[in-house]
């Protein structure tokens, strides 16, 4: 089934997590994205945008508010979903924990090229203990491709990462994303990252979450890493946020 570029419609009233103290992760709020677009959502530690993305993904339905994919097509669209930590099955080879989500399995060569294309055409056989932290990202984000997704959601997949192997993956990322027909919804607490990546970012607020501000990157990503264009986005950005050093998680990285 070919992927179809899927827009998303979001209006959560309140989610909130119950208990003896209750707490409102996310409350009026409202997103727009739009089919094929690179989203990217910021804030600080603790706004909700994880929980936002397990919304999108239908893991957390008990939420009020609506939440709608267009165009419908009749079906619901294939989301893949790149968590934090890979979650890689230990008893798995590489090639087998990528394997897992394919309706079709038989498809070996289709399997063979996708791991190529993420550089792990020589390590399909190892094990996920046999990996370093960035190769286990990449056979993560090699998962999320082999449905071929209509929706990407990425939550902070990068983090913990050196600052090379993160740039190598985001490169990795933007090669596959350009190749295919989908959207993106991308969580970060970056800016850097933000403005490297995103079509248009979007910030939340402190918890309850909402959106407060968000902003479009009308460049090509390849002029984003001059450097005085980054920093001048960042800034941008950060001002935009409302965030100031030291009173905030939200990290900007110097350029």
């Amino acid at each position: 089934m070919a992927p179809v570029t899927v827009g998303i419609s979001i209006d959560v009233l309140e989610k909130r997590y119950a208990g003896s103290r209750p707490i409102i992760a996310l409350r009026s709020l409202e997103a727009h994205i739009a089919p094929g677009e690179f989203c990217v959502v910021t804030g600080p530690s603790g706004c909700g945008k994880t929980t936002l993305l397990n919304i999108v993904a239908g893991l957390d339905k008990d939420f009020h508010g609506v939440l709608g994919f267009e165009p419908a097509g009749g079906r619901l669209p294939r989301i893949g979903y790149v968590f934090q930590n890979p979650r890689l099955l230990p008893w798995r080879t590489v090639r087998e924990n990528v394997a897992l989500v394919r309706q079709h399995n038989h498809d070996r060569f289709g399997l063979e090229r996708l791991l190529g294309e993420v550089g792990l055409a020589d390590a399909a056989d190892l094990y996920p203990t046999r990996l370093s932290g960035g190769m286990a990202r990449r056979v993560a984000l090699a998962r999320a491709f082999a449905i071929t997704p209509d929706l990407l959601l990425l939550d902070e997949p990068f983090v913990s990462l050196d600052a090379p192997a993160a740039d190598r993956l985001r490169g990795l990322l933007v090669r596959l994303v350009t190749s295919r027909p989908l959207t993106v919804l991308f969580v970060t607490h970056e800016v850097g990252e933000a403005v490297a990546l995103a079509d248009r970012v979007l910030v939340l607020s402190p918890a309850p979450g909402r959106i407060v501000a968000e902003m479009p990157i009308p460049l090509a990503r390849e002029q984003r890493y001059d450097g005085g264009t980054l920093a001048a986005l960042k800034a941008e950005l950060a001002r935009l946020a409302g965030f100031q050093p030291g009173r905030s998680s939200l990290r900007i990285p110097s350029s």
